[in-house]
């Protein structure tokens, strides 16, 4: 069996991102990646010398906290508590708040080639920026053949067979006022425990393809305003050819899912055959499930009136 890639974000990405200073620079800076989704304050590690359990994978943030605990110390203190943490191997330590750096630090990150970098954010609502930035980069992710459009606030995955009509509907969609987000290929990634989010690859982002026709950019005919470059997946619609003979749901009162990436999405099967209006079809299912989100189920209610009829 081939093992997966491992998925990595450049450390030079989140410097672009953050804007973050850089206070001592590696030879190997552009090519340093970060595997962890996590990042350490080390604050025990500086106070204590306890480093069971440390992680030398995450990113380590000083504070103000730790700053201060660093100024108390004597330059010798100072030099020996450093030397133990960036002989971890930490990918890069990075100073918050704008803080002094003291010499110590620079001589400890040039022996052991490790990047110093600054900010002059707060702490807290940096780390979290930081925290969210990476669970996007570094979120487990697959490329399903199908097609991702934004109807009425709503992402909507359209999957099938090819050839089904999955490209026209989102043409048609678009037509009518909705987004596009991939054509062919979508990229999937878990952000959370409960969220999907979607987008197209580069190579291809904003195209269409339709047979008899061939290639299309949505963005230049239809304007900006009909694509999106990312989307949460909010509900999957499986087109498949009509089978006679078959029973297909008519009132909806089963709920179905379709799990990826360990996460369950609703979803609904739609048989395709001449006649049938896709792209409306989708914009009804796309504000049905919103109604649904927001505690109304129209086939539980018709069922409810049902059954009070009969018992009266």
């Amino acid at each position: 069996m081939q093992k997966k890639p491992e998925i990595t974000v450049p450390l030079k990405n989140l410097i672009e991102e953050f804007s973050l200073e850089v206070i001592y620079k590696t030879e190997d800076l552009e090519e340093r990646m970060i595997r962890s989704k996590d990042v350490l304050r080390p604050g025990m590690q500086l106070a204590t010398g306890f480093f069971d359990y440390f992680d030398n994978e995450r990113i380590s943030v000083l504070g103000k906290m730790e700053n201060t605990y660093l100024a108390q110390q004597t330059p010798e203190r100072r030099q020996e508590i450093l030397e133990r943490l960036f002989a971890e191997g930490v990918p890069c330590f990075l100073i918050t708040r704008g803080l002094e750096v003291f010499p110590e630090i620079i001589a400890a990150a040039q022996k052991h080639n490790t990047p110093v970098l600054r900010t002059n954010r707060n702490t807290s609502s940096f780390i979290a920026a930081l925290i969210a930035s990476l669970h996007v980069h570094l979120a487990p992710r697959i490329t399903r053949h199908g097609v991702l459009v934004e109807v009425y606030g709503e992402g909507i995955l359209l999957l099938g067979e090819s050839g089904v009509g999955k490209s026209e509907t989102a043409i048609e969609l678009v037509k009518r006022g909705h987004r596009l987000v991939a054509d062919d290929a979508v990229e999937i990634k878990r952000v959370s425990a409960k969220t999907l989010v979607g987008s197209a690859p580069e190579m291809i982002r904003h195209f269409i393809e339709l047979r008899g026709i061939g290639i299309v950019d949505v963005q230049r005919i239809f304007g900006t305003g009909s694509v999106k470059e990312t989307e949460r997946i909010d509900f999957i619609l499986n087109f498949e050819p009509w089978q006679t003979g078959k029973f297909y749901d008519r009132l909806g009162l089963e709920s179905e899912h379709t799990e990826l990436l360990g996460v369950e999405i609703p979803s609904l099967t739609v048989p395709v055959k001449p006649g049938r209006n896709l792209a409306v079809i989708v914009e009804v299912a796309a504000m049905n499930n919103k109604q649904k989100k927001m505690g109304y189920n129209a086939a539980a209610a018709l069922n409810d009136r049902w059954m009070n009829q009969k018992t009266e």
